[in-house]
């Protein structure tokens, strides 16, 4: 049954019934602009009720531009300038919400995530928001020229499954390509490149790597086994656990280093084609091989007194230093503290998009006004969220961006 709506144009259409979507219908419809969400998903907001482990790791205390990757690095300085984290606690506080913080200033639900979906559509409730969903967006045809001069005039017509609607200004919050199980879609990418609006070719990112047979071989035993370390590519460095899979290396510390890893396209100071990992970083590895240089302990049995046995074993028959400590010379005890410290290895790949927790790349960023989302070109068009090319970290800064940029298209639509 195709449901009953006041009018079949809107000052404001939203494609995407998502964390940015939702925020930016709330804005402009509280501003008194006549909204539509439509979203071709039959549940609402399917990736904030899934993330956090339900609870939703909604922002972070602290967030700047360096928390975030992309072609335009400056880009997204404009929108999280003029709504930060503290703005979404306000609102969350105000809407009585418990949260607790975690580690690295991460903010989570107390109770579920289910508490900033209702959150969000009570704001587009207070907006008189309409919505269309579920709802197959067959095609978006530009308006008759002329009508972007005309105010309220019909920019775009959609084609959809409910029927056709018009509006003056459209906004594109599709997401990303991550976790295609829950209706990921390149739908985004398609309008952009329908308008001629250029991409950066998208990319698995927050994801896990994986390693080549050759050094799968050496490490498939170890699926499971976790410590801390920390990892570095490019101008990426991360200090959080690491965790052996069956396909290679996961873990938040190789999440974080991962979208480093596939961005190093994007500039020598970037990304590399290797991912550093120092094993000891609460020491001196060199001095602490020192102290110990009169063991009778094999080196692997001696490591493990700081990482998992498991581990120690397979990394040192890799090298073939599995001999007693007081046997090594110092210049191998040197050599063997710098590989601890600097473990390079080379990724042959990530788990994909099924396992990613975001996008990188996506719509240029610099075809669009930092100011207000807006395409340069193409007046009327806004693209907010995973599908512009803004790549948060690990730890609620993805979310704070669908917030800022949504919130600056709502205040300019």
């Amino acid at each position: 049954m195709i449901p009953h709506f006041p009018t079949r144009h809107f000052d404001v259409i939203v494609i995407g019934a998502g964390a940015s979507g939702m925020m930016c219908a709330a804005e402009a419809g509280q501003r008194g602009r006549r909204v539509l969400i439509l979203d071709h998903a039959p549940k609402l907001a399917e990736k904030i009720r899934i993330s956090g482990g339900g609870r939703c790791n909604f922002t972070n205390r602290e967030v700047t531009m360096g928390h975030y990757l992309s072609r335009n690095p400056h880009f997204c300085r404009s929108a999280l300038a003029r709504f930060g984290p503290g703005d979404f606690i306000e609102r969350v506080e105000h809407h009585g919400i418990a949260y607790h913080e975690r580690e690295h200033g991460q903010l989570f639900c107390d109770e579920s995530a289910q508490d900033i979906i209702d959150m969000l559509r009570q704001g587009c409730e207070d907006g008189h928001v309409s919505w269309a969903m579920p709802c197959e967006l067959k095609a978006v045809v530009p308006g008759e020229a002329g009508a972007a001069d005309a105010a309220g005039g019909e920019r775009y017509r959609l084609e959809t499954s409910m029927g056709e609607f018009s509006c003056t200004n459209l906004v594109i919050a599709t997401g990303g390509l991550s976790i295609p199980k829950i209706g990921a879609t390149p739908l985004g990418y398609r309008i952009a490149a329908q308008f001629h609006i250029p991409v950066i070719a998208p990319k698995p990112a927050l994801v896990p790597l994986t390693l080549p047979p050759e050094e799968l071989d050496i490490y498939k035993e170890l699926a499971g086994t976790a410590f801390d370390a920390v990892a570095e590519c490019g101008t990426g460095r991360f200090r959080e656990n690491l965790l052996f899979t069956h396909r290679g290396l996961s873990g938040p510390v190789i999440l974080q280093v991962s979208s480093y890893w596939q961005a190093r396209d994007y500039g020598d100071k970037d990304g590399g084609s290797q991912v550093h990992i120092n094993l000891f970083p609460n020491e001196d590895v060199g001095a602490w091989l020192g102290a110990h240089a009169r063991s009778k302990a094999l080196l692997s049995n001696l490591l493990a007194e700081r990482l998992p046995r498991r581990f120690t074993h397979a990394w040192c028959e890799q090298r073939g230093w599995n001999s007693p400590v007081n046997q090594l010379s110092p210049k191998q005890l040197e050599q063997i503290a710098a590989q601890l410290a600097n473990w390079a290895i080379t990724p042959n790949g990530t788990q994909g998009y099924a396992k990613a927790e975001v996008t990188l790349g996506g719509v240029d960023t610099r075809a669009l006004s930092s100011k207000t989302l807006e395409a340069r070109d193409q007046p009327g068009l806004y693209f907010i969220g995973e599908v512009v090319d803004v790549t948060g970290h690990l730890g609620g800064y993805n979310f704070q961006w669908a917030w800022a940029s949504g919130y600056a298209a709502g205040q300019a639509v």
